[in-house]
């Protein structure tokens, strides 16, 4: 499919701009050339069809149908990691989404796996992971993602921390009946996906260049193996080090994607470059300071060690059977 790509990107390297093949500035080049022409087709197209497909399932439905479904708290706990694939999601959205979850009664426990589902196993990432690396890290990164969630989210349901959620929360009283969901027409859907898509892209696109610029730099620069030292499968803290570096990180999936791939290329374990892209989205700064609105600091301090822990026992997993 990207044949063309590549034919384009070493006559713009090595023909247009003469320089030389084989060298660190050549073969850095080519692949940001290569990476950012196929990563942000991949993009457009992933985006559109994920958009149109989660369109379906606005916060309102969401919401609904876990409110509905709370007197089955472990049903409530699988449907809500699910919703969290295909349900819009951000940062700035988790506290007006923790709010109108306890408004609607869904269980605390209920409410985490669905925001820990939503970034963690984030749609584009996912789309662009079966892009790059194929059907089996695609489906390991979703099913352990999920697994995270649904655990974390019934830990967290079995340990009755109802109290460290912030009062002001449980003040606020909404009928979770009374809220409309929205219905468009099929035209009105496949015209906000494309107005979404083009929004996100402009949102997005300079973290991915900088990830396409970084993988880049690694391509021409570090040979491979040159990473296995010190993150491959023989370190028994390479999965630790992933994940802290991952952490302060303020990125989203689709740019932290082309440095994972130069990662695994470098010689870092695929378990440990996957745990280092789920604490970029699952753990990030960013939404834990949105989080703290919300939640008191004990509880925020466990939802991030139970996570934590989470992302830390499936990199090793991982890295075990890949």
């Amino acid at each position: 499919m990207f044949t063309w790509v590549q034919k384009f990107a070493d006559w713009f390297v090595y023909d247009l701009l003469k320089i030389a093949k084989a060298s660190k500035l050549g073969d850095a080049l080519n692949f940001f050339v290569f990476d950012t022409i196929k990563i942000f087709i991949l993009l457009l197209m992933i985006i559109y069809a994920i958009t149109f497909i989660r369109s379906f399932f606005p916060p309102e439905k969401t919401r609904k149908i876990l409110a509905e479904k709370k007197g089955s708290t472990f049903i409530g706990h699988i449907l809500a990691a699910l919703l969290g694939i295909v349900t819009p999601f951000c940062s700035c959205s988790a506290v007006p989404l923790f709010i109108g979850f306890v408004e609607a009664g869904v269980p605390l426990g209920v409410t985490f796996s669905y925001l820990i589902a939503a970034p963690m196993v984030n749609e584009v990432a996912l789309g662009l992971l079966y892009g790059l690396f194929g059907l089996r890290v695609a489906l390991i990164y979703i099913i352990s993602g999920e697994i995270i969630a649904i655990v974390s989210g019934i830990i967290i349901g079995k340990l009755g921390l109802e109290k460290y959620v912030e009062d002001y929360v449980y003040e606020i009283k909404v009928n979770a009946d009374d809220v409309e969901i929205p219905n468009p027409t099929l035209n009105e859907r496949l015209r906000d996906s494309w107005e979404f898509t083009k929004d996100l892209i402009k949102k997005i696109y300079l973290y991915v260049l900088i990830g396409i610029a970084i993988g880049g730099f690694m391509h021409g620069w570090i040979p491979t193996g040159a990473l296995a030292k010190y993150a491959g499968k023989d370190n028994p803290f390479a999965v630790f080090v992933g994940v802290a570096f991952g952490i302060p990180l303020y990125s989203n999936a689709a740019g932290v994607i082309p440095l994972v791939s130069e990662l695994t290329r470098a010689g870092v374990a695929m378990g440990t470059a996957l745990s280092f892209m789920m604490a970029v989205t699952a753990l990030s700064v960013p939404e834990m300071i949105l989080l703290r609105r919300v939640l008191k600091p004990k509880l925020l301090a466990i939802f991030i060690a139970i996570v934590g822990i989470g992302i830390v026992f499936t990199g090793y997993l991982f890295n075990m059977i890949l």
